[in-house]
């Protein structure tokens, strides 16, 4: 059976390297370990077992050697293994963000630095940002365990040894606090907030999301959460679940309001808007902006805001 050609993922950001169907020949050449899991489905469309998480894992290795340049990656087991298209996007969302406050122009270098808070184990977006514009960033966990990870792959890349540093936060119930000092001058913090309330809500998504990608092959149900893109408590779930994250994070925001230029999260539930708009009410941001983006299979969208006033941003200097 031949495969059909690619077609363009027009949901994606235009500048997007992943709009069209993955290139499986480029991708097996540069990671000859993903062909094992690569299959032609009922569509004629060469593709993986996306409830697989090896499959998964392997598959980001390569699109990571591919198109970043990035080589040696890899997570502990259960970390998050997180689909690479929609980080990616976030990160050129972020850049037509900073563009709208530069004269249209997307500012490169790593002057430029932005804040990744829940880093993860796998440093992905501070290589693409790095690897799309040059961006400098730090990276932020609770878990040690990721930050070692995270080490790791800088060490073995060691282009981004002068663009990525990693800081652990030490008090679980805070955000910003011991990470933003008074000197620092971040362009942009970026976040994909636990979004779940319990382990045992975080476990009942994980089993819905993989009987979804596996009722499209099998007729059982799982009844244990193998999870293909994986994920550790403290990245699946918080007290107070997506809203308690943001709501502390918009309140701690405040504190820093030089500090960074703007703030931004993902919000995967559109139920949470309301709320968040009134917080970011009452902590006075001077400006507020929703922007939608496709994650995967559903609806996200990236809510950004900023203490600084017309003329301080006009005044801001990105490089």
């Amino acid at each position: 059976m031949t495969p059909k050609t690619n077609t363009e993922k027009t949901n994606l950001h235009p500048r997007n390297q992943h709009r069209f169907r993955y290139d499986f020949k480029l991708l097996i050449e540069n990671c000859p370990e993903l062909k094992a899991h690569v299959s032609i489905n009922e569509h004629r469309i060469e593709t993986i077992d996306f409830s697989d998480p090896e499959a998964v894992k392997s598959l980001n290795r390569a699109l990571l050697i591919s198109y970043y340049d990035i080589q040696n990656w890899d997570i502990p087991t259960n970390y998050l293994c997180p689909p690479i298209p929609g980080r990616a996007d976030y990160i050129h969302y972020i850049a037509d963000l900073l563009a709208s406050s530069n004269n249209g122009i997307v500012p490169q270098g790593n002057a430029v630095q932005g804040l990744d808070i829940g880093i993860g184990a796998n440093c992905i977006y501070p290589i693409i940002g790095n690897a799309e514009y040059g961006w400098s960033f730090v990276g932020t966990d609770i878990d040690e365990k990721a930050i070692e990870n995270c080490s790791k792959i800088v060490e073995f890349n060691p282009k981004l040894v002068d663009f990525i540093s990693l800081q652990q936060q030490t008090e679980a119930r805070f955000i910003f606090k011991n990470i933003i000092t008074t000197e620092d001058k971040f362009a942009f913090t970026i976040c994909n907030p636990p979004f779940h309330k319990s382990q045992e809500e975080a476990t009942k998504g994980s089993l819905r999301k993989i009987n979804n990608l596996e009722s499209r092959n099998f007729a059982d149900k799982a009844t244990k959460p193998v999870l293909n893109f994986g994920g550790h408590n403290a990245e699946l779930w918080c007290e107070g679940g997506e809203l308690g994250f943001i709501t502390q994070m918009i309140f701690e925001s405040a504190k820093y309001p030089m500090q960074c230029f703007w703030f931004t999260t993902l919000v995967s539930k559109q139920s949470h808007l309301s709320s968040i708009y009134k917080t970011l009410s009452k902590v006075n941001a001077v400006e507020i902006k929703t922007i939608d983006m496709a994650q995967g299979q559903k609806t996200s969208r990236i809510i950004a805001w900023t203490f600084l006033s017309e003329t301080q941003q006009k005044q801001w200097k990105f490089e």
